[in-house]
């Protein structure tokens, strides 16, 4: 708990003159009191009109040490965090790229890549490779996640939490492990994504970076954001793409103060992906013909279709992670299980193995699948993805959310086609429509799906005929499920984003931060007459009712006291005054549930007790603290979007 500086005693005010002027510092001894204004009172000397005093209030919002820094030192600040963040950038963009050549590599070791499988001449070998590989890296990352506080893999919905709360701090060992055992995941087969660790693993070298250098929580923010933008980059070849998605789904807010490192971090991931590391494209589009127009109101069906597939591909996995805790299985040998399972299923269909972007390569290109094939591979595809990562592998949501997508809308394209309506040439629109269909309501990012396509493709028409399907697929996914599957993964743990942030972050402090002692404390034996002088003396209009063992019994005001001895035969001991019917918190319970309980409240402030045994009193916040607690955290929020800090 943390210690706090005793306040001044409640009920004493200040008369100020109206001639004397009311100073920074007294102003804020009133804030440290419960006080919701100042009385000035005039003295009885008549004046003349000319001779009226006026009154003049000098509120800061900010003491001078917390004031932005203006002038050549705050643009030295600023250059500074520019160049942290094409730091940032650099190393992550590093670390991007050898995560995914080391999956590609394992990849082809342990057989999983279509090539590698293809020129393996071992038929009896394949096949066992094809279930043993899964179950034992699914047995590794198991092992794995024991290492994690929270026994499971940290993912861009812990990435989100942090900023969106303003708690920052990702901690290092878990992004490692996590990192770890995704490159397990993604290197044995199982049917996840690599660019969730890969923006969680950028994410945590950004919070790292800040705390090296001690930065503040706003700085460490905006250096997770230049991580994750410059991860996006790197594994897509698209800067633009990766800033907008830092933007769009990390920060959620545009404040010219965190472009400026964003964008540099995503060009410096940018040009070591494309020009140092010369890495190429997810796939190619050339000479795409020009859509009819008839075709656009197929390409919004697409959108409003592809929002249902995605929300039964986001449900799935919610689901098999709801199952997964009623299994026998612990949770060590579950992702063990998924890959064995996983395994048997891809003796048949091997395209379910890894990523997809063979796959999702060949889904682009017409006559590669036929309709009932791109159907198969379409459910198998929504289900081993739930399987593996509703039951523990490690990995993301995004690549998984692209084949699924493209497979879908390969699926209209050729169902069009079936009807001798489709011309060959448009089929990659209707792949490319159906991917961002399913990939935006995902993902809870529209614009940079949109941008995606752009930067991978160089298709004004094809972006056009994307921007088509996300004007229905991420606003009827939202109303159905959720902005994102990040957003719901989130209001389950108890963090309710849908709100806006400001919520989100009463929601993510704990009363606890702000408990004090500083109150009357009577037991049940105190007369009414001793209990009435205690709050007289202490300028209380409240006390709380303590037993000998430390235990809550209610709570009395002045007022009922006064009533019960103003009653002849009242009860003699405030014992049998006090109520009970006050809301009592718990140090862990958030501010902005005490907010919420405030509302049925009048008085001077809330109990809290201890969570363990629900009697134990620890103390009370007080309604003008948690007043004024809403007001610096929205101050700070303002400060930070806007770019003042």
């Amino acid at each position: 708990m943390k210690q706090r500086a005793a306040l001044p005693k409640p009920g004493a005010f200040r008369r100020l003159r109206p001639a004397e002027p009311a100073s920074h510092t007294q102003l804020h001894a009133f804030g440290g009191q419960r006080h919701t204004s100042i009385t000035v009172i005039a003295l009885a000397v008549p004046l003349a009109p000319s001779r009226l005093p006026t009154y003049t209030l000098n509120m800061e919002t900010l003491p001078a040490s917390q004031a932005p820094t203006r002038g050549v030192m705050g643009m030295a600040r600023f250059l500074a965090l520019v160049l942290l963040g094409a730091l940032v950038g650099g190393v992550a963009a590093f670390l991007a790229a050898g995560f995914v050549s080391a999956v590609l590599w394992l990849n082809e070791a342990l057989l999983i890549s279509p090539r590698s499988r293809m020129m393996f001449d071992h038929p009896g070998l394949l096949l066992a490779a094809t279930i043993a590989v899964p179950a034992l890296g699914g047995l590794v990352v198991g092992l794995l996640h024991r290492g994690i506080p929270e026994g499971r893999p940290h993912t861009p919905a812990d990435v989100i939490a942090a900023v969106q709360t303003r708690r920052g701090r990702l901690p290092a060992r878990a992004g490692g492990l996590s990192a770890l055992s995704a490159l397990v995941s993604l290197g044995a087969g199982a049917s996840v994504g690599q660019y969730g660790p890969l923006v969680h693993l950028g994410a945590t070298l950004g919070s790292l970076g800040t705390r090296l250098l001690r930065l503040g929580r706003s700085e460490d923010n905006i250096t997770i954001a230049c991580g994750v933008a410059a991860a996006i980059a790197t594994a897509f070849n698209a800067p633009l793409a990766g800033i907008v998605f830092a933007h769009e789904v990390v920060l959620r807010h545009y404040a010219l103060r965190a472009f400026a490192p964003i964008a540099a971090a995503a060009i410096v991931g940018h040009v070591i992906a494309s020009q140092v590391l010369a890495r190429g494209a997810l796939f190619h589009v050339t000479d795409t013909a020009v859509p009819h127009p008839w075709e656009f109101a197929l390409f919004l069906a697409i959108g409003g279709l592809g929002a249902l597939v995605a929300g039964a591909y986001m449900r799935a996995i919610l689901g098999v992670a709801r199952l997964a805790g009623r299994l026998p299985l612990g949770p060590t040998l579950r992702p063990a299980a998924a890959g064995a399972l996983l395994g048997v299923t891809a003796l048949w269909v091997p395209d379910i193995l890894g990523i997809g972007q063979e796959t999702l390569r060949f889904a682009t290109i017409a006559g590669a699948y036929g309709s009932g094939e791109l159907l198969v591979v379409l459910a198998l595809k929504i289900a081993a993805t739930a399987l593996c990562l509703g039951l523990g592998f490690s990995g993301g949501v995004f690549s998984p959310a692209l084949v699924i997508g493209t497979l879908f809308g390969a699926l209209c394209g050729s169902l069009v086609g079936e009807l001798g309506a489709l011309p060959a040439d448009t089929f990659v629109f209707y792949a490319v429509c159906g991917m961002v269909a399913v990939t935006a309501p995902v993902i809870g990012a529209p614009l940079t799906s949109l941008l995606i396509v752009f930067e991978l493709t160089g298709s004004y028409a094809l972006t056009t005929a994307a921007l088509a399907s996300v004007t229905l697929a991420s606003p009827i996914a939202a109303q159905l499920f959720g902005r994102s599957l990040f957003d719901i993964q989130l209001r389950a743990r108890g963090l309710d984003l849908s709100a806006g942030r400001g919520r989100a972050l009463l929601q993510g402090t704990p009363v606890g931060d702000y408990l004090t002692r500083d109150c009357v404390t009577l037991s049940p034996t105190t007369p009414v007459a001793a209990a009435m002088a205690r709050l007289g003396q202490a300028r209380h209009g409240e006390a709380y009712v303590v037993d000998a063992r430390g235990r809550y019994r209610g709570c009395v005001t002045l007022a009922d006291l006064e009533a019960t001895r103003a009653a002849r035969d009242g009860p003699p001991t405030v014992g049998a005054v006090a109520t009970s019917e006050r809301p009592v918190l718990h140090p862990a319970t958030s501010l902005w549930s005490a907010m919420v309980a405030l509302q049925e409240v009048t008085g001077e402030a809330l109990p809290v007790v201890d969570e363990t045994d629900g009697e134990t009193f620890l103390g009370v916040v007080f309604e003008a603290h948690i007043a004024r607690a809403y007001l610096a955290h929205s101050d700070a929020l303002r400060r930070e979007e806007h770019g003042t800090v």
